[in-house]
């Protein structure tokens, strides 16, 4: 792909973000579009970000579940990266955070002491170089129009990527059999989903590996300090304001988004 077409779709995507609107599914304009396509788009994308004073806190995995793959139809994982702006507190300012149609994700979040560099990370590696796990709530986004994504069009948009938050509870993950770790969420107080740890690729840690080896690929490395999203435990669900969602991940702790 030309550096012409990458600067383009780049900047479309990135006046989308701004303007807080959609844009029609790349693929289906640019067919001959590739994952690194893609990701070269996501870099551009990212590096505007970064000339605004955005500054990178970590990366994340999505679309590792068989059930928000059967909800999206993409049938890989996704990848991105995360800044500061996306992190915010339990109370999440729809406008000012130029959400177009969250949908909220219950995730195991992983926060790095140590370097990671692919290939060749493993699930074990990936423990040893974790300072803590922590509940989080992901709040997926994009700005392709109507969520009409296939995996290029996801990986372009930094991989559908609104803003995250942080719950409180810190765990340490030698302390926990992380496949078995429950979730439970609740919508507005009622019942909504549960799932487990294995959701994700059989185990956060593994998917964390897979994350660290396909960037390596990239020469992306997974930093000391950064925050790195495993992937949803449960199905997405659609937010509007008004939604309190609160998720407990038994055995380590709650977090809470509340939009407005």
């Amino acid at each position: 792909m030309s550096e012409e077409r990458t600067a383009s779709l780049a900047g479309e995507l990135y006046a989308a973000l701004r303007e807080c609107r959609v844009v029609a599914p790349l693929i289906e304009r640019h067919p001959d579009l590739t994952i690194d396509d893609a990701y070269a788009i996501s870099l551009g994308f990212l590096a505007r970000r970064r000339a605004d004073g955005e500054r990178v806190v970590g990366k994340k995995i999505g679309v590792t579940s068989k059930a928000v793959q059967d909800m999206l139809g993409v049938h890989q994982p996704d990848f991105g990266f995360l800044t500061d702006w996306m992190q915010t507190g339990d109370v999440i300012d729809v406008d000012a955070k130029a959400l177009i149609a969250p949908r909220a994700e219950a995730e195991i979040a992983f926060v790095l002491k140590d370097s990671l560099a692919g290939p060749g990370v493993t699930a074990g590696d990936v423990i040893a170089a974790t300072d803590y796990i922590a509940p989080c709530f992901e709040i997926v986004d994009s700005r392709i129009r109507d969520w009409k994504i296939g995996i290029v069009d996801t990986v372009a948009d930094n991989a559908s990527c609104g803003v995250f938050v942080l719950g409180e509870a810190r765990a340490n993950p030698r302390d926990h059999n992380l496949p078995a770790l429950h979730v439970t969420v609740t919508k507005n107080g009622a019942a909504l989903s549960e799932g487990y740890g294995h959701a994700v690729q059989g185990d956060p840690a593994q998917a964390v590996a897979w994350l660290a080896n396909t960037l390596g690929t990239y020469g992306v490395t997974l930093d000391a300090g950064d925050v790195i999203l495993s992937g949803s435990l449960v199905p997405l669900e659609p937010a509007a304001k008004g939604d309190v969602f609160a998720m407990t991940l038994h055995g380590v702790g709650t977090c809470t988004a509340r939009f407005v």
